[in-house]
C-alpha cells in the first residue's frame, strides 16, 4: 500500500514538471533577466559605454524622477477608479441580466460585444468618437447644444483625457465583470430568497445579507484579475493617447516602454519593470489572501 503511494506521489510530480518548466521559461527566466539588467548600465544609444555594474543605483535614479512616480501613482489611481466602476457597472448588469426578461439571451451575447472586441480597435474606436474635427461624441454634443464648439476629449488638457480614458476602458472590461458576477449569481439556491422573502426581507437587505456576502468569492476572483489587467494596462492608453497630453496618462507600462525602446536605456526601463512586476506580486498576494482567507481558517 505504501509502495502505491509513493509511485502515486511520483506520478503527481512527473506531471507537474511539464506546467513548472512552462512557468520557468515564460515568467521566471525572463523575470530574473530584467532583474539583472536593471542592475546595469545599459544604454544602447552609447554602447561604447559597456554594460558596467551599477547595484541598485537605476532603483535610486527611478524613485528620485518625478515622472516615474506620477507614473505609478497614476497607474495605481487607474487601476482602482477603474476596477471599482467595472465592478459597480459589472454587478448592475449582471443583477439586470440575472433576471428572466424576453430575449435576455441575445442580451447577454449582446453585453459580451465590448470585452470580445480587441483592445486596439477598441481604444482606436473611441480615438475616432473622441476627435475633435469629426468625432461622433461632438458631433451629438453639438446638435443637443450642451457644446458651442468641437472639444478635443484626449489633448484639451489633463482631466479630460484621463477621464475619457478611464470611459474607454471601463466599457471595454465591464461586461467581463458582469459575467463572472452573473455566473457567481446563478449558483446561489433560490431556496434562500423564498426564505428571506418569508421573513419579510426587502430587496435591499436580501442584497446586503444573502446576494453580496454569497457573491464575495466572485468579486474577488475579478478584483484579482482586473486589478493585474490594469495595472500593467498597455494597448488602450498607447492607442488612445500615448502618455498625453504631456504625461498626464503616462501608465508604469507606458513609461516602461518608451524608456526601454524610444530612450534605448535598457537598466532604467528594466528597473521600472521590476517595480512595476513586485507591486502587481504584492496585490495578487493580498487578494489571494483575502480569497481563501476561509478556507485557511
Amino acid at each position: 500500500m505504501r509502495k502505491v503511494e509513493l509511485s502515486k506521489e511520483r506520478l503527481g510530480y512527473l506531471l507537474v514538471i511539464p506546467a513548472l518548466a512552462v512557468v520557468i521559461g515564460i515568467f521566471l527566466y525572463p523575470f530574473i533577466t530584467t532583474l539583472w539588467y536593471s542592475l546595469h548600465s545599459m544604454r544602447l544609444n552609447v554602447p561604447h559605454l559597456g554594460t558596467p555594474w551599477v547595484g541598485i543605483k537605476n532603483y535610486l535614479l527611478l524613485f528620485g524622477f518625478n515622472r516615474f512616480l506620477y507614473a505609478l501613482r497614476f497607474t495605481v489611481f487607474f487601476a482602482v477608479v477603474g476596477v471599482s466602476l467595472q465592478l459597480i457597472l459589472g454587478i448592475g448588469v449582471a443583477l439586470t441580466l440575472h433576471k428572466h426578461f424576453r430575449g435576455r439571451s441575445a442580451v447577454r451575447v449582446s453585453v459580451l460585444a465590448p470585452w470580445a472586441i480587441c483592445l486596439v480597435v477598441a481604444a482606436l474606436m473611441w480615438k475616432w468618437m473622441y476627435n475633435a474635427s469629426y468625432g461622433i461624441i461632438n458631433s451629438v454634443f453639438l446638435q443637443m447644444g450642451l457644446l458651442n464648439q468641437p472639444f478635443d476629449w484626449l489633448g484639451a488638457n489633463a482631466t479630460w483625457a484621463i477621464i475619457s480614458s478611464l470611459i474607454a476602458t471601463v466599457w471595454r472590461d465591464s461586461p467581463f465583470v458582469a459575467i463572472v458576477v452573473l455566473a457567481g449569481l446563478q449558483s446561489i439556491e433560490l431556496n434562500l430568497y423564498d426564505a428571506a422573502e418569508i421573513d419579510g426581507g426587502n430587496r435591499f437587505q436580501v442584497f446586503r445579507f444573502i446576494t453580496l456576502p454569497l457573491l464575495k468569492p466572485a468579486i474577488l476572483v475579478v478584483l484579482l484579475f482586473q486589478t493585474i489587467h490594469e495595472i500593467r494596462a498597455f494597448d488602450l492608453i498607447f492607442a488612445l493617447t500615448q502618455g498625453g497630453p504631456g504625461n498626464a496618462t503616462e501608465l508604469a507600462s507606458l513609461f516602461v516602454y518608451k524608456f526601454t525602446f524610444s530612450f534605448l536605456d535598457f537598466g532604467r526601463g528594466s528597473a521600472a519593470a521590476v517595480v512595476l512586476a513586485s507591486l502587481t506580486m504584492i496585490l495578487c498576494l493580498i487578494y489571494m489572501r483575502f480569497l481563501f482567507k476561509d478556507e485557511v481558517s
